[in-house]
């Protein structure tokens, strides 16, 4: 068994083990790499039939090719698909001119609470990894936010011998993280091995191409000739260059990102 084996057999067994212990459970679906790559490890989990709803938040302005792709594979996947829009924000004008930190919380984390308040999910499923950013270094495989939507990080529950904490109280729900251990790289590698398909905006076009997508008013593409999955691997042996530099800088400061975590972001 090579490292990849073993990384999608611990992911797999958190997801079998977090469905187990809590029933009401759903991924949020970004349509990113990681994302993906989840869903792709849910799908192998339970056999190509999801037992949950898949939620993808819309802030209205995610790529065309995000949107595209979502609606081509949610498909094929047979996916229980839920677009969920903070529709009132969006009325009020919340937008990202006016203020990324603002538009985060309001478009993602506030459409986030009403969704999980809406079907009383206990446990969400994400696809963020440790080497991300520093910020989600703190993160556990299994970590609890409040009624409130706060992230404690100094007060986590250690996770000790595959033993995860999977209990809550009252308004509390789970993140449930099962590809916290995997590295960028790994999730390249893995994405050529299975030949997970992928959203293009990924692949370089005119020596550019995007290393992190989502809203296309915060992301900028980098300078790269890896028009193909294995050319961004071998990229990504040599690279210098942080993984989210492409991302709005407002946010993606240390304090700022944790700030919006601690708040509930993503």
């Amino acid at each position: 068994m090579n490292y990849l084996d073993a990384l999608e057999n611990e992911s797999i067994y958190i997801i079998r083990e977090a469905y187990n212990q809590i029933k009401d459970i759903a991924l949020l679906w970004s349509i990113g790499k990681d994302s993906t790559t989840l869903l792709w490890l849910i799908r192998k989990a339970f056999y190509g039939n999801i037992p949950f709803p898949i939620v993808h938040i819309d802030t209205g302005y995610k790529f065309k090719e995000i949107y595209q792709y979502r609606d081509i594979y949610a498909k094929k996947w047979r996916l229980n698909l839920i677009v969920y829009k903070n529709e009132l924000a969006i009325e009020k004008g919340v937008c990202p001119e006016k203020g990324k930190l603002e538009c985060c919380t309001e478009l993602k984390t506030n459409a986030l609470r009403e969704i999980v308040d809406k079907n009383n999910y206990k446990a969400l499923y994400l696809g963020i990894r440790r080497d991300e950013h520093g910020i989600r270094a703190k993160e556990r495989y299994f970590s609890v936010r409040n009624k409130d939507f706060v992230w404690n990080y100094k007060g986590q529950a250690p996770e000790l011998w595959g033993q995860y904490r999977t209990q809550t109280i009252k308004g509390e729900h789970i993140r449930v993280h099962p590809l916290l251990g995997w590295t960028e790289l790994d999730i390249w590698k893995y994405i050529y091995r299975e030949q997970i398909p992928i959203v293009d905006l990924y692949l370089a076009k005119e020596g550019k191409r995007y290393r992190s997508i989502g809203c296309e008013t915060c992301c900028q593409p980098i300078n790269s000739e890896a028009c193909t999955v294995e050319k961004i691997i071998e990229e990504l042996k040599t690279t210098k260059i942080s993984e989210r530099s492409g991302r709005a800088q407002d946010k993606e400061k240390d304090y700022m990102m944790q700030k919006l975590r601690t708040l509930g972001y993503m």
